[in-house]
């Protein structure tokens, strides 16, 4: 379980970003963070992972403050980020880092598996450098199959769809549904489509940096949809076909 404290997070020059975010993630859920651009909602996930460290507040992961801890350390408490725009490593292979991000070596065969559930050809993908030569789409389904490798117990996604095709994207909410259905651990995700969101067990809405709502998919979906009730300055739901 992810509980968070009060959350603070300010900017350089005093500017509050997030103001007191209170949240407690389940586990085995799949949770899905939501709201405005400009709202709090990718701060709040790089301090869940580490990347920024809160202004105020204590961040408790498993019953264990880990508020002082940064992403690598994190890590290896069982806590993986996917970044919004994954990063590139020139060099490196599909191979190499699949082997890496697992926890344990890895046949053929097992590689093959886990590129087949994010919709990759192995024969075409398991030696290509991870560089420039891969779309958007590609290098994001690559990222999400190093998650399915290291098979942690919190996996953070912030707004996977962001610059892939629609193909892509369809396959992705396959790949978080099965990801919900076989690991025992808790997604995490950053977005504001509908599709993600209508496979959420539970929904958080930042606006702000406040949490305007939160509660099961049941109860806040409708309301997000309908009238923006619970988040006026939200845009509306994108939802792509």
């Amino acid at each position: 379980m992810l509980k968070l404290e009060h959350i603070t997070w300010d900017l350089p020059d005093g500017e509050g970003i997030l103001k007191g975010i209170d949240l407690t993630v389940p586990s085995g859920k799949l949770v899905v963070i939501t709201g405005p651009n400009g709202g709090g909602k990718t701060t709040l996930a790089k301090i869940i992972a580490g990347l920024e460290t809160p202004t105020e507040g204590r961040i408790f992961f498993e019953g264990e403050d880990i508020t002082g801890l940064d992403i690598t350390e994190r890590a290896r408490k069982g806590i993986s980020y996917a970044f919004q725009q994954p990063v590139r490593f020139k060099g490196l292979t599909v191979r190499d880092l699949i082997g890496l991000a697992a926890k344990d070596a890895l046949d053929e065969e097992s590689l093959c598996a886990i590129l087949s559930k994010v919709g990759l050809c192995a024969r075409e993908y398991i030696d290509r450098e991870v560089d420039g030569s891969l779309s958007g789409g590609e290098i994001k389904r690559i990222e999400i199959a190093m998650v399915l490798a290291r098979q942690t117990a919190l996996s953070i996604f912030d707004e996977p769809e962001a610059g892939i095709d629609l193909w892509s994207f369809s396959s992705l909410i396959d790949v978080f549904q099965e990801m919900r259905r076989e690991l025992k651990g808790t997604l995490l995700i950053i977005s504001h489509q509908e599709r993600i969101l209508e496979i959420a067990d539970e929904i958080v809405v930042v606006a702000g940096g406040r949490i305007q709502a939160a509660g099961p998919r049941e109860e806040v979906l409708p309301q997000l949809l309908g009238n923006h009730q619970v988040c006026p300055s939200c845009p509306a739901m994108g939802r792509k076909e």
